[in-house]
């Protein structure tokens, strides 16, 4: 085992006893620049497994972070005093097997707490529907309002199922990029062989599903999630729950063609090999990214929080990157570069404009990074009280362990919601995904007291009239969204102890995110697989030599997922195996 850095050998003991990270700077030393096999730009999920990744081949790796703890959107964060938020990310599903299973993250301390209930929507006429892994669950609960749904529901997610299935060889492998560099003869041939077998693959995988689902699939993939869910469904409560997840962290609503592929997120991910199945992590989500961490320190890496990226350096006479500039005026030299930041970062702050195509900036730059998410982090002393259940429970019930969902009760009042965003307006009736990961992990707030994830929609980055830098209309948005909350849970409001509020510009000045989109850019089909971030340039390779593409802004796209990062170590590791061929 190699020796890890000081900084995340304390930062393990610091972290794992309740606390939020501190964030102590690793020096680089006295000398003026540190040469490494390779350096990441961004210590979010994504860049952490690809370090992981490339220190385990035996590769001399730095992580370089701007903020003052590693995680990105993947963090947890101490803001009111004995509350441990989830700032961003707050939920575990999609994070790939192979990558729990191969960096041992279990081992590094990652402990899944499994949801059940997933799912919970109240409704104001007293009603309300809780969904799950219990099948049995699902039908009483889907009967109360339609008893041909109750049967219909099982052979959706079965369908669902079947199509995850179909998508998870895309998800665990890099594109198949044509190739751009002149090479040898032999190489052509390779590459021409591995994009036969890839095409292959996938056409036999069509064949197995046969033609009538391979339909329902184009269909799933081109449709409004609102037509996919009328042709399933006639109760809207049902619909209303299920179109969330078509349209989460999006500026889209139910009736945006291709909305239907995001429906695939409700079955994608798994907890413990059980699909469709959402945890919470203990400790918060930034114990997903401690448990990366340590993995990536056990095989070598070097991590540097505090250290930010001002330019990629590159060789005029060869146009390969070489290394990277800090802020400080710090050097880091290295040939390889992967860099884990939005494609509009990496590629119109970081690269001198100068040694990229003027097509592939424009392209990167008419990338959609639009955003309509907000997270609002609470800290309540008592748990909401709904109103469609039973208020003498003194615990948590089973609608307090899942996602409830307020104000979705139907698919309309999600496209009104979405409405006001598109004219610049904060949803007047917002959509809220609220989360109570303290129920279940008692790590993360005092005793009785609970820690409440807010995720809503919608909010644009630009208003019509203001800005989200005046205190008074943020703190008039917390009030609506919290207003909004007591119509269903009454005295919400009054037991907040306090709240932590990232808007969309927030996102992008605090996280890194581009124009506040947690994906790193749309996840709308044109800028999917082959497409993304821009055509030609999917297989995690740039224009510029040496330097890579890491995070979600990189295929298969955004989420907690890990793949972007360990596909992308993947093809750094196939060029250096190629050039040292080549010596």
């Amino acid at each position: 085992m190699r020796q890890c850095s000081w900084f995340f050998f304390c930062c393990g003991r610091f972290f794992s006893s309740g606390s939020s990270v501190t964030g102590r700077t690793v020096d680089f030393g006295s000398a003026p620049f540190k040469k490494y096999d390779a350096v990441v730009i961004g210590g979010g999920h994504n860049g952490l497994t690809a370090a992981a990744y490339l220190a385990r081949s035996g590769l001399s790796v730095a992580v370089l972070e701007r903020r003052h703890l590693v995680g990105g959107a993947a963090v947890t964060e101490e803001i009111v005093p004995g509350f441990r938020f989830s700032r961003c990310s707050y939920l575990q599903s999609l994070l790939r097997p192979s990558v729990i299973r191969e960096l041992e993250l279990v081992r590094h301390g990652m402990k899944l707490l499994r949801r059940s209930p997933s799912s919970f929507t109240p409704c104001l006429d007293g009603r309300s529907l809780l969904l799950g892994p219990d099948v049995d669950l699902n039908y009483s609960e889907i009967a109360k309002f339609s008893k041909k749904d109750s049967l219909a529901y099982p052979r959706y997610e079965e369908q669902l199922l079947k199509f995850c299935k179909f998508m998870d060889s895309l998800l665990d492998s890099h594109t198949p990029e044509v190739g751009r560099d002149p090479t040898s003869l032999m190489s052509q041939v390779k590459e021409k062989f591995n994009r036969s077998a890839f095409w292959s693959h996938l056409l036999h995988q069509a064949l197995t599903l046969g033609q009538k689902d391979m339909l329902d699939f184009i269909d799933l993939l081109v449709s409004p999630a609102a037509k996919v869910l009328n042709n399933w469904f006639e109760t809207e409560i049902l619909k209303a729950t299920l179109a969330t997840d078509s349209v989460i962290g999006s500026m889209a609503t139910v009736y945006t063609p291709g909305s239907g592929y995001v429906l695939l997120h409700h079955v994608m991910g798994e907890t413990d090999g059980e699909r469709g199945v959402w945890s919470y992590v203990e400790g918060g989500m930034g114990s997903v990214s401690l448990a990366l961490s340590n993995a990536a320190c056990e095989a070598g890496a070097h991590i540097v929080t505090n250290a930010e990226v001002a330019q990629v350096m590159v060789d005029e006479n060869t146009g390969s990157a070489t290394g990277v500039i800090l802020a400080d005026g710090k050097e880091v030299h290295s040939s390889v570069i992967l860099s884990n930041a939005t494609p509009y970062k990496t590629f119109m702050e970081l690269v001198p404009s100068a040694f990229l195509p003027e097509e592939f900036l424009q392209a990167i730059k008419n990338c959609d990074y639009s955003s309509a998410t907000t997270k609002i982090n609470v800290a309540v002393d008592k748990l909401p009280q709904f109103c469609c259940c039973a208020t003498d429970m003194d615990g948590p019930g089973p609608q307090h362990i899942g996602t409830i969902h307020i104000g979705s009760e139907s698919m309309d009042e999600i496209d009104l919601a979405y409405r006001d965003a598109v004219n610049g307006i904060p949803s007047r009736r917002p959509l809220i995904e609220m989360t109570i990961p303290s129920v279940l992990d008692k790590t993360i707030s005092p005793p009785g007291k609970h820690v409440i994830n807010l995720f809503i929609q919608y909010t644009p980055f630009k208003l019509t009239e203001g800005s989200w830098e005046d205190p008074t209309i943020r703190e008039s948005f917390a009030q609506r969204c919290f207003s909004l909350i007591d119509e269903y849970a009454p005295g919400f409001s009054s037991t907040i102890i306090d709240y932590d509020m990232l808007t969309p510009p927030d996102l992008d000045r605090i996280i890194g995110l581009t124009g506040g989109n947690i994906f790193h850019g749309s996840m709308n089909l044109d800028s999917l697989f082959l497409m993304r971030p821009v055509k030609g340039w999917s297989d995690y390779r740039t224009p510029l030599k040496g330097l890579y593409l890491c995070g979600s802004g990189a295929h298969p796209g955004g989420g907690v997922m890990g793949a972007p990062g360990r596909n992308a170590a993947s093809v750094v590791l196939q060029d250096i195996k190629s050039l040292a061929r080549t010596i």
